[in-house]
């Protein structure tokens, strides 16, 4: 297929565009393979540059001669644009959802970019598992780093190398993999150092309605208790689900044959429920009509919130059990590339400080979402003005980024990242220059060639002139847990993305920026004042030595 066959006008004069909260532009609109660009007239200066990928609904109205297009986009931003034509507005308009319907991976704009400050292979091996799983061989040695799923015939949704109990071998761990859907057993998550406790995910276990067993499951998940030892199996499905899967095939552990595993259900909704709660909210926001009684009403009535409470809680829960109850967690829910790995990042975030630093947060978004097998291509193909109704889709990214939101709010201090972040992070999953969030799981990655032939993300992002727009200037170093309010009055609506397009925020990024220099004026008086201080004596003892 050649992009040129999907392009029926490529350029147009005189098209005004309008957008919420600017002033509107009249100039020549042109579209390439993978942009819509508008050049303003007469000065030429490019107010326009939209990544076609970004489209995620085509509206098109034609009166008399000329036409209107709305293009409605995954980062929720709303355009107008007025073209002179009924002919070439509806040529347009076709050309638009033509080619950003394409889904050939190897067609993405990821595949064409090449900036020339980054080179191909940077940032794709910045956060290793290798480097992750020294760092927990360095503070225990019971877990092994197992190369089991090297070709990915165990497990087509795993990495390569997973961590796994050092008590069990990788014969173990394969017939382990049979007993679970899509071949996902039981790996390390994340190790608690504090008392040895682990997080542990995987998929529902294949018992069936005739309850079935696998002795080398049992031994897996068994190696990792001591005896008179407990853990907790936190199910994200409510009992009834889990029941009613066991009838198809899947199902839960059964006490008898898990007896030191204690199951909680914790019912997190996801796919088409997540999926329509989303598009509900991004529909309140953008009417304008609303009074406040109805806004309110609207906003609950959508059910995000609770969904973020939701998140939040369980959460809570799997790091209460390895922090406070001293025991071992094991997540999941069907498949455990959902639901499973939104508890296990965000608990991960409130115990773990190393994670809510910069690196530490990229390093536990490639470990806990990217490398654990979320399908971003499925769940992201379409965002909430989609008039494409998919099974697949769901914001689970964005429901974890929303709470890693609220995380900030509760704690400004305790995260080193801001909310620029999290927003170029929705952004980028949904539609992105790099190939960082292409596919759904390494084995597709792999097979696209995706680290051989598109950028990273990080690359970019951890550039220096690029780094400093999303750290936080507040950030102090916090060593303790952080456990966040899960109360109505604490989970906001995170209005930096949902009101993003719509509320004028410049005196908000003004604010930020002089916090940012007021903060770095502090760091350098501090700094002057301290390296103009004589140095003390290294041979002299204190008052109390004495």
């Amino acid at each position: 297929m050649e992009f040129s066959e999907l392009i029926k006008t490529a350029t147009v004069e005189n098209v005004l565009l309008s957008r919420s909260g600017l002033p509107a532009v009249r100039g020549t609109l042109c579209i390439t393979s993978h942009h819509l660009l508008l050049s303003s007239c007469p000065r030429g200066d490019v107010e326009l540059w939209l990544l076609i990928r970004n489209v995620d609904a085509v509206e098109k109205r034609v009166s008399g001669s000329s036409g209107t297009i709305t293009l409605r986009c995954k980062d929720l931003k709303v355009l107008q644009l007025e073209i002179p034509g009924m002919e070439e507005c509806l040529n347009i308009a076709s050309s638009i959802e033509a080619l950003s319907s394409v889904d050939s991976v190897m067609m993405m704009y990821p595949f064409f970019y090449r900036p020339p400050s980054l080179r191909l292979e940077q940032g794709w091996q910045l956060f290793p598992l290798e480097r992750y799983f020294q760092r927990v061989a360095s503070q225990t040695s019971q877990w092994r780093l197992s190369t089991v799923n090297r070709d990915f015939s165990t497990c087509p949704s795993y990495p390569p190398a997973v961590i796994v109990p050092a008590a069990v071998g990788d014969d173990t761990v394969t017939k382990a993999a049979r007993f679970r859907q899509g071949g996902r057993f039981p790996v390390l998550s994340y190790f608690h150092p504090k008392n040895g406790t682990a997080l542990l995910r995987s998929s529902q276990p294949l018992t069936g309605p005739n309850r079935r067993r696998c002795r080398e499951d049992e031994k897996l998940l068994g190696t990792i208790l001591d005896e008179g030892e407990r853990g907790f199996i936190i199910d994200t499905r409510s009992a009834q689900a889990a029941k009613q899967a066991r009838m198809s095939g899947g199902g839960t552990e059964p006490k008898s044959s898990y007896p030191q595993w204690r199951r909680l259900h914790r019912a997190l909704d996801r796919g088409r429920a997540l999926q329509e709660s989303f598009i509900r909210l991004v529909e309140a926001c953008s009417d304008p009509s609303l009074s406040m009684d109805r806004w309110l009403s609207r906003l609950e009535s959508s059910r995000w919130l609770g969904h973020v409470k939701a998140a939040l809680s369980t959460a809570c829960l799997a790091a209460q059990c390895l922090d406070r109850e001293d025991s071992s967690v094991l997540v999941h829910g069907a498949e455990g590339t959902d639901t499973t790995l939104l508890v296990t990042a965000l608990a991960q975030l409130i115990l773990d400080p190393s994670c809510r630093t910069l690196e530490g947060f990229q390093g536990l978004l490639e470990r806990e979402w990217i490398e654990a097998g979320h399908p971003f291509q499925l769940r992201c193909a379409r965002s909430a003005s989609s008039h494409a109704r998919g099974k697949q889709e769901a914001p689970l990214f964005l429901l974890f980024l929303d709470c890693v939101w609220q995380l900030s709010r509760q704690f400004p201090f305790s995260l080193e990242f801001g909310e620029q972040l999290l927003l170029t992070l929705f952004d980028n999953a949904y539609a992105s220059a790099y190939g960082t969030f292409l596919c759904n799981n390494e084995k597709e990655r792999s097979l696209c060639k995706v680290k051989e032939s598109t950028h990273s993300l990080w690359a970019w992002l951890n550039q220096p002139e690029e780094k400093q727009q999303f750290l936080n200037p507040l950030y102090s170093h916090n060593p303790l847990v952080i456990w966040p309010s899960v109360e109505p009055q604490s989970i906001q609506l995170w209005q930096g993305l949902f009101l993003r397009w719509i509320r004028p925020s410049q005196h908000l990024d003004e604010a930020w920026v002089e916090i940012q220099r007021l903060v770095e004026g502090n760091i350098k008086e501090s700094t002057g004042k301290r390296l103009s201080q004589p140095l003390p004596d290294p041979t002299a003892g204190t008052e109390n030595d004495r």
